[in-house]
């Protein structure tokens, strides 16, 4: 039998094939699946030609195995078996997966998409009692007793554990109107000629921007007349044409798209990919590798880059 084209086998065929074998015919096979006959039928033929294989050998009365027929019958019957044990399995882990969890995020990032994927979580666990702290500031993981931390940026701590959900970047940007009057910069040292709107965040050294273009990292020294510790205030600031930022996609990318901000010096950009970061491994708390596992499959479709 061919290994290749039993991968391919649709779980319901087979369903349908021991209908037909219980039942003894296509018709009291079809009664019971609430079908027709004719698409009894056609699904067990279509079953045969995925394996390549005659099932049944087929009268007007009766329908009888073949010596392939009773192969699959016994291997159908073990791995529907194994699926159904599976999923009840699977539904019980997820009814029965309870204690506290409590996440840390950045303030903006947290709010705007890792608060929106734990109401989802909550609803697909509902015995967890999860806890989401969000700032703007170095978080200390440990001693600060978080099991988990959303984090936007690769720099991550040594000593922890680490798995990467989403790729991301921050880009240069600033209003149409700022670029109208000011200019747009052709290099980086353009910049120390405009007003950069620099964010204090983290551990990240105030106004020194590193960016990367062509593999190569490239430094640059910006000032102007704001800055302030929170990224949203920095955003409002750039929308209202006070100056260039730098900013993460996942912030400024429906801005772009709207056309409310431009993209500068766009062969530049900065890696701030969206990490899990967290201090247990995995496979000591369950709960925690299905946190990290549900927000590595909610992130997957959020388009960064």
């Amino acid at each position: 039998m061919n290994t290749n084209r039993e991968q391919s086998l649709l779980p319901d065929d087979l369903r349908v094939f021991l209908t037909v074998i219980r039942k003894n015919g296509f018709n009291h096979a079809a009664e019971e699946l609430g079908y027709s006959p004719a698409y009894v039928s056609k699904r067990v033929s279509i079953l045969e030609a995925t394996l390549g294989a005659r099932l049944l050998h087929r009268t007007t009365r009766r329908v009888a195995l073949t010596d392939d027929g009773e192969r699959v019958r016994v291997w159908a019957t073990r791995f529907l078996g194994d699926m159904d044990d599976f999923i009840s399995e699977l539904t019980d882990a997820r009814q029965q997966l309870s204690g506290s969890l409590h996440i840390c995020s950045t303030f903006g990032f947290g709010r705007n998409h890792v608060a929106p994927a734990i109401t989802t979580l909550s609803r697909l666990y509902p015995k967890l009692e999860i806890r989401l702290d969000v700032f703007d500031r170095v978080v200390d993981i440990v001693n600060e007793g978080f099991d988990l931390e959303i984090r936007v940026g690769d720099d991550l701590p040594n000593q922890l554990l680490g798995k990467k959900l989403v790729a991301n970047r921050r880009v240069l940007c600033a209003t149409p109107d700022y670029l109208q009057r000011r200019g747009r910069p052709n290099s980086l040292d353009d910049l120390s000629d405009h007003d950069c709107l620099v964010l204090k965040e983290r551990n990240n050294a105030f106004g020194l921007w590193s960016l990367t273009k062509g593999g190569v990292e490239e430094s640059v020294r910006v000032s102007g007349p704001l800055s302030s510790n929170n990224g949203e205030i920095v955003l409002r600031w750039a929308l209202s044409g006070a100056g260039i930022i730098l900013r993460s996609l996942w912030d400024v990318k429906p801005m772009l798209e709207s056309g409310e901000l431009v993209q500068v010096l766009d062969e530049y950009t900065q890696s701030a990919n969206v990490w899990a970061v967290y201090p247990t491994r995995v496979s000591q708390s369950a709960k925690l590798r299905v946190c990290i596992e549900f927000f590595e499959e909610h992130f997957r479709n959020l388009s960064l880059v």
